[in-house]
């Protein structure tokens, strides 16, 4: 669905004309912030959801970023603040998040990745550690080029957000989108980016990172094979890896997850805006 365009005047300035594409604005997707001036700005600065964004240049008067709403924000009236020329021209712009339901889901697996045995518990801890210092971490430059791509043909077959129930325990919500992949089945890189991950870890087995720019992130858990190594760059549509059922699986499938700015996000929701702006453009 496309959402809608508006032009905002900051007082005393030139016109800032912003608009956005979204899938939809609720938690769990990615919103495509266009902002267009009457004339060239060196920088432009925007703020939502307590945290700043990165954007940058598409071309001489235009500025892009990508905004993630993470799956627990709250419903109800949210405010982007878009500052340009290092503040010299400041602008709001409303983004209204809808509430959203998600669905509930109840899985059968090893009783070991439900409550991990007392010898594990350093090695998730730490683990845990190491990938929330990746999501701050992230080049300060823009890797990626171009609209994403599906890592694999198949269809995505569980939805993101979806309420966990583990043998019978509530676990933390699903931060990613399953596909039902066979096992085997050759993993590409959806854009370009550096590897900034590729080993085994105890929840998702087999995993690749690769850091986008930008703060934005693709993690892709349960290979049977790794095919790139720690701080290699990748092409859009290179092999990553194989489909397998490493670490906490019912059985062979491909997890993506993305993190854009920390925040978690529907990768499908990555893959229609960007799909939005190489069929031209912000829709309106």
């Amino acid at each position: 669905m496309a959402i809608a365009c508006g032009l905002v005047t900051a007082a005393g300035a030139q016109a800032i004309h912003v608009s956005i594409d979204a899938r939809a604005v609720a938690p769990g997707e990615v919103v495509a912030l266009s902002v267009d001036t009457d004339s060239p700005v060196t920088s432009v600065h925007v703020r939502a959801f307590g945290h700043d964004w990165p954007g940058y240049r598409e071309s001489a008067t235009t500025w892009k970023t990508l905004i993630g709403i993470d799956l627990d924000t709250p419903a109800g009236a949210h405010v982007v603040t878009i500052t340009a020329d290092a503040g010299t021209q400041t602008t709001r712009y409303p983004l209204n998040v809808k509430a959203r339901a998600f669905p509930t889901r109840r899985l059968t697996v090893d009783e070991a990745f439900v409550n991990p045995p007392a010898a594990e518990q350093e090695r998730i801890a730490r683990e845990a550690k190491e990938l929330a210092a990746l999501w701050d971490a992230s080049t300060d430059s823009r890797l990626w080029t171009g609209a994403f791509v599906r890592p694999v043909p198949q269809a995505a077959n569980s939805a993101f957000g979806s309420r966990s129930i583990l043998n019978g325990s509530p676990r933390s919500p699903h931060g990613g989108a399953d596909f039902a992949s066979p096992a085997g089945t050759p993993i590409k890189a959806p854009n370009a980016g550096r590897v900034v991950l590729a080993k085994s870890l105890y929840y998702t087995g087999n995993t690749v990172v690769i850091d986008h720019g930008l703060g934005l992130f693709s993690l892709f858990a349960h290979l049977s094979a790794t095919d790139v190594s720690t701080g290699e760059m990748v092409a859009t549509g290179q092999r990553v890896g194989l489909v397998g059922s490493t670490g906490r699986v019912t059985g062979p499938h491909l997890h993506w997850a993305i993190r854009l700015n920390g925040a978690r996000v529907d990768p499908l929701s990555l893959l229609n805006v960007q799909t939005a702006a190489r069929e031209g453009g912000s829709r309106k």
